[in-house]
């Protein structure tokens, strides 16, 4: 994106910055309140609250509350990538990465990047039954979430990393149900020792030691 003008600048920025920027804030506060009021519970006006912006200015950037939604997810996907994915996908291949998808999740959590946990998770509990677009994109983001880690666990059995009778289905399963049990636990308690015990469990699991 484009570097904003110096304030002392009386040149406008180019076409379409100041809306791109405006919609970016937006985004990310959508994303924070669904986290608390839901997908669902998502309005212009609470949006407008938020941001001490006038409604017709929000209502500007979205044509419908789906067409809101689904930027909304988008814009949480965009910034799990950022937060949990690539910094996992630095990590050596294999093991590694398995060990690091976990960590970059607990630290997502640590964070607090969102007030109520992982976007996704409660997004997929609460959308789960509506089918439409929004579930679709729900359902498509975790899968493929799901098959980052079972790739990892694969590379990580193809390397011997793993024993030879692990599954790297069941481990990606097994994994995933500890990232949602210490998500659920972090949000209600608050308390960091929650994650300690998740990361424990996963080393375990996985067979490494502590970083």
């Amino acid at each position: 994106m484009s570097e904003a003008w110096p304030q002392d600048s009386r040149r406008p920025p180019p076409p379409g910055v100041g809306a791109e920027r405006t919609r970016d804030t937006i985004l990310r506060a959508a994303a924070s309140l669904a986290t608390v009021d839901g997908l669902d519970g998502l309005s212009i006006g609470s949006l407008a609250a938020a941001l001490g912006m006038s409604k017709s200015r929000v209502n500007a950037h979205f044509g419908s509350k789906t067409e809101l939604q689904l930027a909304t997810v988008a814009e949480a996907a965009r910034v799990f990538d950022a937060e949990v994915v690539q910094p996992a996908l630095g990590a050596p291949t294999g093991l590694g990465q398995l060990a690091a998808v976990c960590e970059t999740f607990f630290e997502h959590l640590e964070r607090h990047t969102f007030p109520g946990g992982c976007f996704m998770a409660s997004a997929a509990l609460e959308i789960g039954i509506r089918p439409g677009p929004v579930r679709d994109l729900i359902a498509s983001f975790q899968s493929r979430f799901g098959d980052l880690i079972r790739g990892f666990a694969a590379t990580a059995l193809a390397m011997n990393e793993l024993s030879a009778g692990e599954d790297p289905d069941r481990l990606a399963f097994e994994l995933n149900g500890i990232l949602l049990a210490a998500d659920t636990n972090f949000v209600l308690h608050n308390d960091s020792a929650v994650l300690d015990l998740a990361r424990q469990i996963v080393r375990q699991r996985l067979g490494v030691s502590q970083a």
